[in-house]
């Protein structure tokens, strides 16, 4: 994704900087132009990868709405105390409300944490276009959860708060892995959770049924972490939750797939919960306010 497009005429883009003493450069050069989305090729002197010369180079992303450039605070402020692993796009906005003073304060009233890695894509990015939200492209995202994450939410099932969208894409998209082994015998993780894939379970396939399965497919074949990736697109175009019960969210902007999220799991609520949010200046987005939502 190429942000003022315009500005970047032919050519290369060229960065020259200091590297343990040494000269160094780096060059970019568009390959393919498709406007807003391009391929771009890289090429460097100096001796790190790529990812260590984002980290060397790069400014934290934060969103251009902000209308500020980012300051060293961000380094810390726009990322989740409980991060780990690099590959998301964006932060989990819904996760940044969350500090170690706050978590140890949950704890020690009986809340517990558990984590789930789910690798935020691009797509994130992307608008609602149609005004048929099936005809949505939706892109794939990479999770990963622990086997020890899936017996704990079998033993706390119907109590389940997801932090953030993602989580809920994440934690939602086991049921669907589940369900293959049920129907197949294995969750096939390499191959990706359809847009519409939880749509054809049945029903009376709980959320239960699918943690239950899941983990004894787990201690069968030995498996401690499960990896798989997943396109799934929840709107309110009959979608059933079966492992999520309540989340905390940010605020997100129409015509997002996020919203449809959440629309999806309010209901008609939605507009209600906006409109307070819109007539008492709450903030939006990254760095804005947020909510929990809760299923009777």
């Amino acid at each position: 994704i190429v942000g003022n497009r315009k500005k970047w005429k032919e050519g290369y883009v060229e960065i020259n900087f200091d590297c343990g003493g040494r000269a160094e450069h780096l060059r970019a050069w568009i390959a393919e132009d498709h406007g807003r989305e391009c391929v771009v090729r890289f090429e460097w002197s100096a001796p790190m990868t790529f990812g260590q010369l984002l980290e060397h180079l790069g400014r934290i992303p934060i969103p251009p709405y902000l209308n500020r450039e980012s300051e060293e605070i961000d380094n810390t402020r726009y990322q989740t105390v409980y991060s780990k692993f690099e590959g998301s796009v964006a932060a989990p906005t819904a996760g940044l409300h969350f500090t170690p003073g706050l978590i140890g304060a949950m704890e020690a009233r009986g809340f517990g944490f558990e984590e789930v890695t789910l690798h935020v894509g691009a797509g994130t990015f992307l608008p609602v276009k149609d005004d048929d939200a099936a005809k949505h492209p939706m892109h794939t995202e990479h999770f990963e959860v622990r086997r020890a994450t899936v017996a704990r939410l079998l033993e706390k099932w119907g109590h389940i708060t997801a932090v953030g969208t993602t989580s809920v894409r994440t934690l939602e998209s086991l049921a669907a892995l589940a369900w293959r082994i049920r129907t197949a015998g294995t969750p096939d993780a390499g191959r990706v959770v359809g847009q519409w894939e939880l749509y054809d379970i049945p029903a009376d396939y709980s959320g239960r049924d699918a943690l239950e399965e899941l983990l004894a497919w787990m201690d069968a074949n030995g498996v401690e972490r499960l990896k798989a990736s997943t396109q799934i697109m929840i709107t309110p175009l009959g979608y059933e939750f079966r492992i999520v019960r309540n989340i905390v969210t940010n605020f997100h902007q129409p015509k997002s797939t996020l919203l449809l999220l959440v629309s999806a799991f309010a209901g008609d609520d939605w507009r209600r919960i906006y409109n307070y949010a819109l007539g008492h200046d709450f903030r939006f987005l990254s760095y804005g306010d947020s909510s929990v939502l809760m299923r009777e």
